[in-house]
C-alpha cells in the first residue's frame, strides 16, 4: 500500500484508477485522430485539445465513481458491470451536453465524443476484465505471513480475503501451538507451528511482510526471530496498525491505551485548526446565501404540512464535551419524544412527517447546521454530534468513546460515509472505530474524500432515516 498525507491507499486500486483514466483519455484521443486525421505525435496537438480531452476524462471518471464502479466486488457480476458502464457513459454524455450548451468553446468536435464511445466501452470492459483476472490470480500482490491465530488474526484474514484489491496475499499463518480449534478456524491456509524458524519460513515463501496478529504479546513475542527478519528487509507490521491501514477504522475492542499513545497520528497543529475554521466560516457563509431560496421554500413546506416550529433544536455534545444547540429542519411531528423519551430514529419511523420523509431523504434537514458551522460549534467534517444522554450511557460501555469529543463535531464524517445509519449500541461501537480513525489521521485530503463521498450519498439518496 502507498501512503499520502497520512492516508493509506491500495497500490492496485491506485494503478487501476490511474490506468482507467489514461484509457479514457486515449479513447477520446483516438477518436480525435479519426475525425480530424491528426498526427498522433504529442507536438502536433494544440494545448486546448489536451484540456478538452482532460475535461471528458474527469467527467467520465466521476460518473464511474457515482455508479459505484470503484467499489469492491463490482466485477463479480458482469451483466451488472456492463449496465453500470453504459449508465456511466450516458451520464457523461448528458453532463457534457450541458457543458457544451453553456460553453460552446469547450466542445472538442461534433462527432468526436460519439466515435470515442465505441473505443471507450471497448477499453473500459477490457481493462476491468483484465483487472479482475489480476486480482483473482493475485499476480502483483505482496506476500504476507500472519503471526498468531486469535481474534485479531481472524479479523485481519477476513478483511484481506474480502478486500481483494488490497495488494496483499496471506500465504500462511505461524502459530505457537497448533490444536483442533486452529485447524477448524483457518481451513484452506497453510499453518506453521513454532516461532523458532520464522525467518526461514518467510524466505521460503518469499514473504515481504510479517503481520503480528497476536492477541497477547507479553511473554510470547519472538523478538530475536522478528529482529532477524527485520534486518533482512522483511517488513514487521503490528496487527492493530495493519488492520487500521486496510479498513480505515481502529479496532477499539483490542487496542490498549499505550498503542494509542505511541502510535503515529492525532496531529492538531494551530495552523490546521485555523485553516479548517476559516474554510468552515467562508464556505458556510457562501452556502447560506446560495441555499437561502431553498431554505425559505422548505420553511413554508414544513409549516403547511404539520403543526409546530420550522426548526428543530436539540442539545448536543461538542468539542471537549461542551454542549451546544444543534439546529435542523423539523422532520418529525412536534413533541415526538413526549411519550417515548430520548430514542434513536428507526427505519420507517412513524414520527416522521410527509415533508420530513423528503427532506431527510435528500439530507435537506441538515441545512440549518450551516449556522452551527458559521458560529464555530461544528465543522463540515468530523464525528457526528451525539446527545448528552446517549454520550453518558455509551461512555460507560464503549472503550475510548469520550475521545471522539477531542475535535469539533461535523455535519458529515468518516463514519457517516463508511457505515450506514446506526440506532443501537453495537452501531455506536462501529461508528466509533471510524471516528477515532478520522481523529487520528485528520488531514485536508481526508476531509475532501469525506465530502466527495457525502455528495455521492446525498445525490443517490442513500442511508437516510
Amino acid at each position: 500500500m502507498i501512503r499520502l498525507f497520512r492516508q493509506y491507499f491500495s497500490f492496485m486500486s491506485f494503478v487501476f484508477i490511474l490506468g482507467e483514466g489514461l484509457l479514457i483519455y486515449g479513447a477520446v484521443l483516438l477518436a480525435t485522430y479519426f475525425i480530424f486525421n491528426m498526427d498522433l505525435e504529442l507536438v502536433s496537438l494544440q494545448t486546448i485539445v489536451w484540456l478538452k480531452i482532460l475535461l471528458i476524462t474527469i467527467i467520465a471518471q466521476v460518473s464511474l465513481f457515482f455508479n459505484d464502479l470503484y467499489e469492491k466486488k463490482i466485477t463479480d457480476n458482469y451483466v451488472d458491470l456492463l449496465m453500470r458502464l453504459i449508465q456511466s457513459i450516458g451520464i457523461t454524455s448528458i453532463v457534457l451536453a450541458i457543458i457544451y450548451f453553456l460553453f460552446p468553446s469547450a466542445m472538442i468536435g461534433r462527432w468526436v465524443f460519439f466515435i470515442s464511445l465505441v473505443f471507450l466501452l471497448l477499453f473500459l470492459v477490457s481493462w476491468r476484465l483484465l483487472y479482475s483476472l489480476v486480482l483473482r490470480r493475485k499476480l502483483f500482490a505482496e506476500r504476507a505471513i500472519i503471526l498468531g491465530f486469535g481474534e485479531l488474526a481472524r479479523d485481519i484474514l477476513h478483511e484481506v480475503e474480502n478486500g481483494k484489491n488490497l495488494s496483499y496475499d496471506i500465504s500462511s499463518l505461524i502459530v505457537k501451538e497448533k490444536n483442533q480449534e486452529t485447524n477448524n478456524q483457518f481451513r484452506g491456509i497453510t499453518i506453521h507451528t513454532g516461532f523458532d524458524n520464522i525467518n526461514e519460513i518467510a524466505e521460503a515463501e518469499n514473504a515481504k511482510n510479517i503481520i503480528v496478529g497476536l492477541d497477547e504479546k507479553r511473554g510470547i513475542l519472538p523478538y530475536e526471530e522478528l529482529l532477524k527478519c527485520k534486518v533482512r528487509g522483511i517488513n514487521i507490521i503490528d496487527g492493530e496498525s495493519f488492520y487500521e491501514r486496510i479498513t480505515g477504522k481502529l479496532l477499539v475492542e483490542r487496542i490498549n491505551p499505550s498503542w494509542l499513545i505511541f502510535s503515529d497520528g492525532f496531529v492538531k497543529s494551530r495552523i490546521s485548526r485555523a485553516t479548517k475554521r476559516l474554510v468552515g466560516l467562508l464556505l458556510s457563509t457562501f452556502m447560506l446565501v446560495l441555499f437561502s431560496p431553498l431554505i425559505l421554500l422548505v420553511c413554508v413546506a414544513i409549516k403547511l404540512d404539520s403543526r409546530g416550529p420550522v426548526l428543530f433544536s436539540q442539545e448536543r455534545v461538542g468539542e471537549y464535551g461542551k454542549t451546544y444547540t444543534l439546529y435542523k429542519f423539523r422532520s418529525m411531528r412536534a413533541n415526538a419524544e413526549k411519550k417515548s423519551g430520548p430514542v434513536w430514529a428507526s427505519e420507517n419511523d412513524p414520527r416522521v412527517t410527509r415533508v420530513g420523509k423528503i427532506i431527510r431523504k435528500l439530507r435537506i434537514d441538515e441545512l440549518p447546521q450551516l449556522w452551527n458551522v458559521f458560529k464555530g460549534n461544528m465543522s463540515f467534517v468530523g464525528p457526528r454530534p451525539e446527545r448528552p444522554v446517549f454520550v453518558e450511557k455509551l461512555k460507560k460501555t464503549i472503550p475510548y468513546y469520550n475521545e471522539r469529543a477531542s475535535v469539533k463535531p461535523g455535519v458529515t464524517g468518516w463514519a457517516q460515509v463508511k457505515y450506514p445509519y446506526g440506532a443501537c449500541e453495537k452501531d455506536a461501537l462501529e461508528k466509533l472505530k471510524y471516528d477515532l480513525y478520522y481523529i487520528k489521521n485528520m488531514s485536508a485530503l481526508l476531509d475532501l474524500i469525506v465530502i466527495f463521498h457525502t455528495a455521492k450519498i446525498v445525490l443517490l439518496g442513500r442511508g437516510a432515516r
